[in-house]
């Protein structure tokens, strides 16, 4: 993973990305996280890691059992029709193909605009989100492929804000679909799942101090990229990888390096303090995560000003390809 992280620093220097080399890197990138996040799982013995509970809803449902059985399975039945191919492998094989497929997919969307936007693999919440392996991943690669967008549904608490800043006609009816079916397949999910949230702990970003602050995000109310700050702290969340989506928000080579190096500041001093409660994880998440994108965001000029490196005006120009 070292050469990796090597490598990945190299190619953001290089521009004008070809499909055959957005390919290739893309499957480098997929098969090497799948090798260390199969390493790392076997390592630590965790099975597939947070992934084990889409496993289990998948699992529990092809045995016409209850999904719901305990309370520490709180992912929505839609995260279970996203496992079902996974369930005849291994826990520590799911785990590695779902988190290489997932990686590979987003440095395939990344490079669409050059290879500089694959820095974002260095950001903690990505590497906190493979040891356990997370669904961050794949809902950060959705931003860019319409089709993909229902698997937000699979994480709704991380998914919503990508899905409210990235969805078009097709993804809007693709996640329509994905829940007609589930709602077919078990019509009593929403309510058993619903029952399930009160054992669910979390913070709200935006009710953390300095979380507040990220509300003059809306002086620039016409860059998707702040609405997508914004939703997320409005969010329920948990740990430091829910809060990877918002690397959709940096562009440019210095934004992502900004960003990268705040986001260690969170790793750091998680490395020598355990956290008492999940304000202060929420409180060190604002501080390292959101204060630094809040700068960025405001710190951009306005499309109007002709900046194509906004937010706005770069993603709608990817959604059209």
């Amino acid at each position: 993973m070292v050469q990796l992280i090597f490598f990945l620093s190299k190619l953001a220097f290089i521009q004008m990305p070809s499909i055959r080399g957005r390919i290739v890197i893309s499957a480098l990138v997929g098969v090497a996280t799948g090798a260390f996040c199969l390493f790392l799982v076997r390592t630590l013995h965790q099975g597939a890691g947070d992934f084990s509970w889409a496993i289990h809803l998948a699992q529990r449902f092809l045995a016409r059992q209850n999904p719901y059985d305990t309370p520490a399975e709180q992912y929505p039945f839609t995260a279970a029709l996203f496992a079902l191919p996974f369930v005849r492998f291994s826990p520590e094989t799911a785990a590695a193909i779902f988190y290489g497929f997932s990686s590979a997919l987003l440095a395939f969307g990344l490079t669409r605009t050059g290879y500089h936007r694959l820095l974002v693999f260095l950001a903690y919440p990505y590497w906190i989100g493979l040891l356990t392996v997370q669904w961050s991943t794949v809902i950060t690669a959705s931003a860019f492929f319409p089709l993909l967008i229902p698997v937000a549904m699979a994480k709704p608490q991380v998914g919503l804000p990508v899905f409210l800043t990235h969805f078009n006609r097709r993804s809007f009816w693709a996640c329509v679909a994905v829940g007609l079916l589930s709602l077919i397949l078990m019509p009593r999910w929403p309510h058993l799942w619903v029952g399930q949230m009160g054992y669910y702990q979390h913070f709200f970003a935006i009710a953390v101090l300095p979380g507040p602050l990220v509300l003059l995000a809306l002086l620039r109310y016409r860059d998707r990229d702040a609405w997508l700050l914004l939703f997320t702290s409005l969010m329920p969340q948990r740990w430091f990888f829910d809060a990877f989506v918002l690397w959709l928000i940096p562009k440019s080579r210095r934004e992502l390096l900004v960003t990268v190096v705040f986001s260690w500041c969170s790793g750091i001093w998680r490395w020598y303090h355990q956290p008492t409660d999940f304000v202060q994880v929420g409180r060190w998440i604002v501080l390292s995560i959101y204060l630094p994108m809040l700068v960025i965001v405001l710190m951009r000029r306005t499309a109007q000003d002709g900046d194509v490196g906004s937010g706005e005006v770069s993603d709608m120009e990817l959604n059209r390809l």
